[in-house]
Formats: structure tokens, sequence, C-alpha cells
């Protein structure tokens, strides 16, 4: 039986895609579950921070594993990872159908993540449109949102207009996420008793109730 392969996608560049893949990533195994990751953008941000993490946690201690891969080869990789692990976490490379085509066809879910403003919400479209031509389930998840603020309210209200499914879980708008990269480890482990800590247990969760293999 192949694990459920999660791919997070989104055309706009800036959107955080590789923090919320790393930060699901290591918030699954975690939870119990052994856990792929593959990174599929050329610039190779996942594959940086995983070799961090092994500088500082030690291979042994990495806890996930990790493999790269282009164009359709991503699909052979995806699958391969889903046969030896409960979870596949694929990361894209913004702007380029011909990479993020293949991540999104084996996809059991694609997260989009979406900055809360009208411009980054405008620009999930083509995204959502792939996967709702694969027939693969899409969710937008809010990242970087300010608490409080009228706008993230604003922009959560218009998705859910326009017919997209949102995630209830958001990541906020916090220092704490891009300095947990930084050390090649997530917040989790950085500041287990924090909000971004129990932002990040709370999307995991959700991810897991609505991912259906397909």
């Amino acid at each position: 039986m192949s694990g459920l392969i999660i791919t997070v996608a989104q055309q706009k560049g800036g959107s955080g895609k590789t923090t919320v893949a790393a930060h699901l990533a290591v918030a699954f195994a975690r939870a119990g579950k052994s856990v792929g990751i593959l990174d599929v953008d050329p610039q190779g941000s996942l594959g940086e921070w995983f070799e961090r993490r092994e500088a500082t946690l030690g291979e042994d201690e990495a806890g996930l594993s990790f493999r790269t891969a282009s164009g359709w080869g991503a699909r052979r990789e995806a699958r391969q990872l889903a046969r030896e692990h409960d979870i596949v976490v694929v990361d894209t490379p913004p702007k380029s159908d011909l990479e993020i085509r293949p991540a999104i066809e084996m996809a059991d879910l694609v997260l989009v993540p979406v900055q809360p403003t009208p411009v980054d919400l405008w620009a999930t479209a083509p995204t959502l449109a792939m996967a709702a031509k694969e027939g693969v389930a899409s969710v937008i998840v809010i990242n970087r949102a300010v608490s409080r603020a009228l706008l993230t309210g604003e922009i959560i209200a218009a998705a859910g207009e326009l017919g997209h499914a949102i995630a209830e879980a958001h990541l906020g708008n916090r220092v704490a996420y891009p300095q947990s990269m930084g050390e090649g480890r997530t917040v989790q482990e950085t500041a287990p008793g924090g909000l971004a800590a129990e932002e990040v247990a709370a999307l995991a969760r959700e991810v897991l109730r609505r991912a259906q293999p397909r």
C-alpha cells in the first residue's frame, strides 16, 4: 500500500512553499509517520534546509528521507518514496507549468500557500485550475497571516466566495519560522511550546483529515 503524496504548489513566488513543506514534513514525523520529502524546485531551497538539518542534528537524527527530481522524473521519485513511507511531501518551483504539473498529477492533495493579500489570492488561480483539471483536491493555506488583521479576514472570505477550500488552520507572520529554517529545524523543535508550533500541529492534523488516497 502506498503512502499519501502531499504536494505544496503555488505559481506565485514568495508564498512560503518551502517553509510550509518543511514544517509539515517534520510535524508528520513527530506524529509517528515515516516521511519522505521530494524537492522539485531547481533552486533547491528544501535541499539546503535538509543538508543544514543533517549537519545540525546528525544524519541518523534528521528523521526524514530526502530526494530531488525534475520534470517528469518527479512522478517516479514520488511514487517510489510513497512505497517506502506513510507520507511524501513534495516542494515545487514557482512559475513553471512543466515542473509543477507532474507533481500535481501524482498528488493525493495539493496545498496552495497564499499570503493574505488580494494579489496573492488572484495569483493562485492557475495552480488551483491545474489541480482541478487533474482531478486532485486542493486546499488554500493562509500563510504569514497577521493576527487580528482585517485584510486577512477579507481574503479568507474572498477565497470562500470563489468556491475554494481553505484550511481552517493558518500560519502566522512570525519570526520563529525563518529562524528555525535557518537552523535546519522547524518551530516545533526550536520553540515547542510557542504559538507557531501550535499552528503547525493544527495544520498537520487538518491536512491528514483532508487527504484521501486516490
